[in-house]
């Protein structure tokens, strides 16, 4: 019999490995080509992987949980003139037909109608066309499932008959993201009573979060977690019971490993000024289209990086400083996954409102998991507005390999001299975090008392800029 072993195919970005969130084929199952076949997270993103052969799944080596490499074999696919399919030979259908739907269990059942609300995302480069994938072949229980054990008791028969109509859309969950899907089957968040808040009324991966805490109010007397079997209670070199222990995987596994390199690799060093916001929030207020205050600030940023373009680079292993010809800015962003850096590409071509429309999909693109691997790479400078978690101050971590960071805390009324008189006045403070090797503290309060200057005075500068 001819077969084909599909491997993890190389994901771009400089990714080597993912982690097999879910099998979308079992064996036994026929499979098309390009036929999404497996959903995998990586370090930057979850995505679905399609396969190149058409056939039947004669082996699947690997289980879902299981953190794979780039060649690793997923599955292996022999030629379906070769195999002999049960279901075909019963007149039911095989398992790409439509004869055997409503003979499908459970687990099979809800992944049609996943489908039938919309796919996932896709392997970016991989060649797959969305327009196609929209007929996922369901899991058909088999002795090698990883699953729970199928009944001993065959299934009913089913008489032959036409296909019926396919059922409308109405009442079904319309859910895009594979990671707002496994997010809901996780937290027992029943998506077909969700509604979706997105266009179409899509769900997004706040409505599950938002469904979420409204379960955890609605339970009166909370829990403790259980300690996982296998934990040691005492002893062990612990000084104490172990509660929980919590695997490194996916975005937060990435995040680790660029904050250990940046401190490894980087000499930092970290300045910061208390700066007067009153004129930017009352221009914010005046101006005739909405301007976010990250926004404007972004603004300063890059013009602060025109003119102090060492800032805005990286250093090679060979000791040299690589200067970039324009900025794409990296912004901070905390979501339900962890903390990420989504990046706006050409970030100095655009103005006040522009940078405020653009960071305004990207984060919430972002809050939603609905991020590419390449939305998550090619910064050059990143801004991190941790004001929002409602603090002053930070010392950043430069994002490796970034050479640079700036921080904005909050922004709050504070007693503040004003031409010789105590005032209340909305005072911020910003951090700015810097790789020494690149510049000294000179160029670096420079850039950053420019950027003060900028929030102080911001009429007069976006008229200079």
């Amino acid at each position: 019999m001819t077969s084909h072993s599909f491997t993890l195919p190389d994901l771009g970005e400089g990714l080597t490995e993912a982690e097999i969130v879910r099998w979308l084929v079992g064996v036994g199952d026929r499979v098309r080509v390009d036929q999404p076949v497996v959903e995998v997270e990586t370090a930057k993103a979850a995505v679905e992987v399609p396969t190149p052969y058409a056939g039947v799944v004669t082996a699947q080596p690997v289980a879902e949980g299981d953190v794979v490499t780039v060649g690793s074999i997923l599955i292996v696919i022999g030629d379906p003139d070769d195999v002999k399919d049960p279901a075909n030979a019963e007149g039911t259908g095989g398992a790409g037909g439509h004869g055997d739907r409503d003979g499908l269990g459970p687990e099979a059942a809800r992944y049609v109608e996943e489908e039938r609300a919309g796919s996932g995302n896709v392997l970016v480069g991989y060649g797959v066309s969305t327009a196609k994938r929209r007929h996922r072949i369901p899991r058909r229980p088999t002795g090698l499932s990883t699953g729970p054990a199928p009944s001993a008791s065959p299934p009913p028969s089913v008489s032959p008959s036409p296909s019926p109509p396919a059922p409308s859309t109405a009442g079904r969950p319309l859910v895009v993201s594979p990671v707002v899907r496994r997010l809901a089957r996780e937290n027992g968040v029943d998506l077909a009573a969700l509604p979706g808040s997105g266009p179409g009324g899509l769900i997004t991966r706040s409505d599950v979060t938002a469904a979420m805490t409204a379960q955890t109010t609605e339970t009166a007397a909370p829990q403790r977690p259980a300690v996982p079997a296998g934990a040691p209670q005492s002893g062990g070199g612990y000084p104490r019971p172990v509660r929980e222990r919590i695997a490194l995987r996916g975005v937060r596994k990435a995040a680790a490993e660029v904050f250990t390199r940046s401190r490894r690799e980087i000499p930092d060093a970290t300045t910061w000024v208390d700066v007067d916001a009153t004129e930017l929030m009352r221009l914010r207020r005046e101006l005739a289209e909405p301007v976010g205050v990250l926004a404007l600030v972004a603004r300063f940023v890059l013009a602060g990086l025109a003119r102090h373009p060492v800032l805005n680079s990286r250093v090679e292993a060979s000791g040299e400083v690589v200067v970039f010809d324009g900025v794409n800015l990296g912004i901070a962003a905390q979501t339900p996954g962890g903390l990420v850096v989504p990046v706006l590409k050409d970030a100095h071509l655009l103005s006040a409102a522009e940078l405020h429309d653009a960071l305004g999909r990207l984060t919430t693109t972002a809050r939603e998991g609905g991020l590419t691997p390449s939305d998550l790479t090619g910064g050059t400078f990143t801004l991190n507005n941790y004001g929002v978690f409602g603090v002053d101050g930070s010392t950043p971590i430069v994002n490796h390999p970034e050479t640079a960071m700036l921080g904005l805390g909050r922004i709050l009324d504070r007693p503040w001299v004003v031409d010789g008189a105590v005032t209340a006045r909305k005072i911020a403070q910003l951090s700015f975090a810097f790789d020494h090797r690149v510049c000294d503290g000179g160029t670096a309060a420079s850039f950053l008392r420019f950027v003060a200057d900028c929030v102080e005075d911001p009429r007069q500068a976006l008229v200079s800029i």
